[in-house]
């Protein structure tokens, strides 16, 4: 029998055996398969290799389980009316690969265009009634609450779609060019303040420690000075009582020698005036030199001492 007559005689067998292998299918890893007759859904296959009924069942859609992220840009606007310049990241993936989950994500929206748009519709919105309570000079501040927020409000909504809301980062927030100026003068405004309070209050502490070392100083020179005229004082006290005594002394003896006791005050005077010429700062000592004015002197020294001596009785 040649190949022909076969072929002609056994042609249902080849027929049967392409049906059989057309129903052989395969998932990637990552992927679900959802499985439909008549266009009602039917049964999910999973990743490795699938049969389903030839002509009868089909293959609808493969859902991808994988985490998929988009970028977001957009505005809005402050409590006080300012615009807000938004630049995020969502990171967002299917909620699980049980069947039910699956049947939602297949089902739900007629393309993953439609629940792209939906999604970030969602997101976009939910911040924005979000930034509506704020004033502008909050918003910077508040990237923590915002993602909070809007995970808490976006949660069930997502987890009714079979999706869940991974992450949302928010990269970047900038606000129209007046506003940042202004925001820029008010930073180096109070910068510049507190500098000036830094700077005073420095000042305020080098002239109060100023003034507390020269109150120091001036009390220290005071109790320095008041020490040492006490002591001058009391060396003048010894140097008089020890010039009383040796006079005294000196008297005694010249008497007991019948001596006459002036001679002691002419040596005082001659005493003084070799201190004057020798610690005295002016240049000319006025004397007079002759007999008679000498004679005067000694007379006017003699009435001295007894006035000071009638004085002391």
């Amino acid at each position: 029998m040649d190949i022909g007559t076969w072929f002609a005689t056994n042609w249902w067998i080849i027929l049967a055996a392409l049906i059989v292998l057309s129903g052989l299918f395969t998932i990637n890893q990552g992927y679900i398969g959802v499985i439909t007759m008549f266009g009602k859904y039917r049964r999910v296959a999973r990743p490795g290799l699938n049969f389903k009924i030839p002509v009868l069942e089909s293959v609808f859609k493969k859902v991808s389980i994988q985490n998929r992220s988009v970028e977001l840009e957009f505005q809005a606007v402050t409590a006080d009316q300012a615009n807000v310049y938004f630049k995020s990241m969502l990171l967002y993936s299917v909620q699980n690969s049980d069947e039910e989950t699956v049947k939602k994500v297949a089902f739900k929206f007629f393309a993953d265009k439609d629940l792209m748009q939906a999604l970030i519709r969602t997101i976009e919105g939910n911040i924005r009634s979000f930034v509506a309570t704020k004033k502008q000079a909050e918003i910077l501040g508040l990237r923590k609450e915002i993602v909070e927020y809007v995970k808490f409000e976006i949660d069930h909504t997502l987890e009714t779609w079979g999706y869940h809301l991974q992450d949302l980062q928010i990269n970047d927030i900038t606000f129209d060019k007046m506003i940042l100026d202004s925001m820029s003068k008010v930073v180096a405004s109070n910068n510049l303040k507190a500098a000036a309070e830094n700077e005073g209050q420095a000042l305020l502490i080098t002239k109060t420690k100023s003034a507390e070392a020269e109150g120091n100083a001036i009390k220290i020179s005071a109790e320095a000075e008041k020490e040492a005229a006490r002591l001058r004082g009391q060396g003048v006290a010894l140097f008089r009582q020890e010039v009383a005594k040796g006079m005294t002394e000196a008297a005694e003896q010249m008497k007991q020698a019948n001596l006459d006791t002036n001679v002691i005050l002419f040596s005082m005077w001659t005493e003084a005036i070799k201190n004057f010429a020798e610690y005295g700062k002016g240049n000319v000592i006025f004397l007079d030199g002759s007999p008679d004015g000498m004679e005067g002197t000694m007379k006017q020294i003699q009435a001295l001492m007894v006035k000071q001596a009638g004085t002391h009785q």
